[in-house]
Order: structure tokens, then sequence, then C-alpha cells
């Protein structure tokens, strides 16, 4: 090949492909991976060094989403944005108001799974966040449409606060189990995966029984619950920046809805604990932030800390907000043609999670782009 046809960067250093898999060099070429030493280099090749990563993962964030609700499309650019300059190269959306399939014809922004909007009851969630149904037993056909609207995934709410209670006001569940048995079906018929939003205890039964494929948040999740969602291979996201707002959400209820107030105390309380309980159990643990809402974008370092903070060992973060979600949505391992998506860090994060918050460079599709760590 000649110096033209050559490679435009070169990653050397340590390489982090998987649990088992270490390479010393990395070429890009057209945008994707060579694992082999090209005969030519580049007439510009760009040399990075340094401990790299196949890009990071952020499989609970809603791009498009605001505390309000839907964002313009050049807000939601913005949030792309600022998640790829974390390092974040692959997004699997959970639930957003607006419809964001433009953004797989940007080759700056992550690649993007979407999960089309949150699927609801009235006034049993966030206003103006997802497609509220009149009546449960709208469910199954609501989730065949979204499921043809996303990327093979759909979000449902699977309780919240039941205001209509008073002062007894507590999560409830939004879905009959049968209705909910039959959505599930649905979506599995329309080759997409369904993900629950689960604070509640009682709730996880009902998700364990009908063969949901993943849990958000999971709080409420018992010693059985664990034991089972490891067996059936049912993912869970902890989201614990998420579940570190408990407490200011309970002091919020506090006096007109006690009952809520201390069970979202509670599940503050003990997050921590909650998470190494799933890691112990063998669940698989996802990395999500659940930025948009109330939590800003590119906090997957943020992320990460937390769950090093609950007792997950650097190592075992960093692979699972790396190559294991890579394979979990299906992107698979980097190997030779992949799409050049890596980032470089100057140390080791298995050693130490807080390297995540220094990216060196980010490399998407092959364009490497500055970082300001």
């Amino acid at each position: 090949m000649s110096a033209l046809e050559g490679p435009t960067a070169a990653i050397r250093g340590r390489i982090l492909l998987g649990d088992d898999r270490e390479a010393e060099e990395l070429w890009v070429r057209g945008g994707r991976v060579s694992l082999t030493r090209p005969s030519a280099q580049g007439t510009n090749m760009r040399v990075l060094e340094g401990w790299a990563l196949p890009g990071l993962v952020d499989v609970h964030c809603h791009i498009g989403l605001a505390a309000d609700g839907a964002v313009s499309p050049e807000e939601a650019e913005k949030q792309a944005v600022a998640d790829r300059d974390s390092g974040v190269l692959l997004i699997r959306d959970a639930g957003s108001p607006l419809d964001t399939v433009w953004v797989h014809g940007r080759t700056d922004l992550p690649h993007l799974l979407r999960a089309g909007m949150h699927l609801a009851r009235p006034k049993r969630y966030l206003r103006d966040y997802g497609l509220e149904l009149d009546s449960p037993e709208q469910l199954p056909e609501a989730v065949r449409t979204q499921a043809r609207r996303g990327d093979g995934w759909v979000k449902l709410v699977g309780d919240w606060i039941d205001r209509t209670l008073g002062a007894d006001g507590d999560l409830r569940q939004l879905w009959p189990e049968d209705v909910l048995r039959e959505a599930v079906a649905v979506a599995h018929a329309e080759a997409a995966r369904v993900t629950v939003h689960a604070f509640a205890t009682e709730t996880i039964d009902t998700l364990l029984a009908v063969g949901v494929d993943c849990i958000e948040h999971g709080t409420g999740m018992t010693a059985e619950h664990m034991a089972e969602a490891a067996r059936r291979g049912i993912a869970v996201t902890p989201t614990l920046l998420q579940v570190g707002q408990f407490e200011s959400i309970a002091a919020q209820a506090d006096g007109k809805y006690p009952v809520y107030a201390e069970r979202m105390r509670g599940m503050y309380a003990r997050r921590y604990q909650q998470v190494r309980d799933l890691y112990e159990a063998g669940v698989q643990l996802l990395v999500g932030t659940d930025a948009g809402g109330t939590i800003s974008h590119g906090r997957i370092a943020d992320e990460c800390a937390e769950l090093v903070a609950a007792g997950i060992p650097a190592a075992e973060v960093v692979a699972m907000a790396s190559w294991r979600a890579r394979d979990y949505l299906g992107f698979g391992a980097v190997v030779e043609g992949s799409s050049a998506d890596l980032v470089v860090y100057p140390a080791d994060p298995r050693e130490d999670i807080e390297v995540l918050r220094h990216p060196t460079a980010v490399v998407l599709r092959g364009v490497v782009y500055p970082t300001a760590h």
C-alpha cells in the first residue's frame, strides 16, 4: 500500500480488548480497526499512546430529554457531544419523548440504540416524559409501535407513586401481570428486548414472572430476586447517580406522602449494599447514568466511581462499562474490521477508576476528537 493508503492513526501501549484480550498496537484505517501491522504508514498518521479501551457504554441515557420533557434537536446534539467527549461511544437510550432517529446519520455522535418513548399511565410518571396510556390493555399494541420505531429495545415504567392514595401514597405497579406478559411477548415477536423502570420490591416478582430482559434501578430487589435474575440472565442497571437523589426526593415528599418518603429514604440508605449484593449474586450489572431529566450528560466516570464506592472492584467496573456492555448490546468484541471506537487514557483505569475522568483521546469511527481533560 502507498503512504496515502496507510492508517490514519495508531494506538500504542496497553489496549484492553476484553476480559482476556490485550494488544500492544492497533491501527485505524478507513474508520476501521486493524490489528495487523501495516506495510506503510499514512502520510499524516497520528500516534496515540497510553491505555486504551473500547468506547465506554451508557446503557441508561436519555438523549433528547431534560427536566421539563423534550428538548430541541440542537440541545439533544449537545447532550450527545457531552457523552462522546466523556468517552461514551455507544448509548442505549432508555426512553425519550424526542424522535432521535436522525442521530444515526451523524458520524460525529455516539452509536445510538433507541427504546422509543417511555410507556406509562396517566399521572403515574413524570409529566411530558413518556406516552401515557389511558388503559393498561393498550400496552401490548403500544409496545408493538415503540418496538417498530426503536432500535431493538422498549422501555416500560413498572412502578411509580400513586398519589390518589393520599397520605398512604406509595410506589405501586402500573400493569397487571397478564397484560405485561402479553406486552413482553409482543416485543420479543418484534425482535425487541424489554427493559423496565422498577423501584419497588413488589414489582420485581411480576417482572421476573413475565420474562423481561433488563431491570432499571432494581432498588427493591431481594436476595431471592437477585438469585433468580442471575439464573435467568436478566441484567440490572443500578443507576447509582439517580438513586443518590432519593434522599432529596424523600425530603420533598415528607408530610404529604410519608409512606413513600420512608421507602425512598430506606432505598437511599442501603444503595451501596444493594449493588454489592447484586454483584455478589452474579447478576450482570450494566453501567447507566440516567442522564437526561435531572442528571446532566457526560457523567459516566461519576457513575463508575459510585459503583466502585459501592464495593465493586475497579477492574470489574471498567469491564462492565466497556467491552461487556458492547457485547450485551450486540456490538461484539473489537476485532479486525470493527468500527474504530476507542478511548485512550494516561494510566490504567482498572487500577484507579478516577482515570476515567481524564481521557487523552476519544476515537469515534476512526476520527480523533479532542478532549477537555
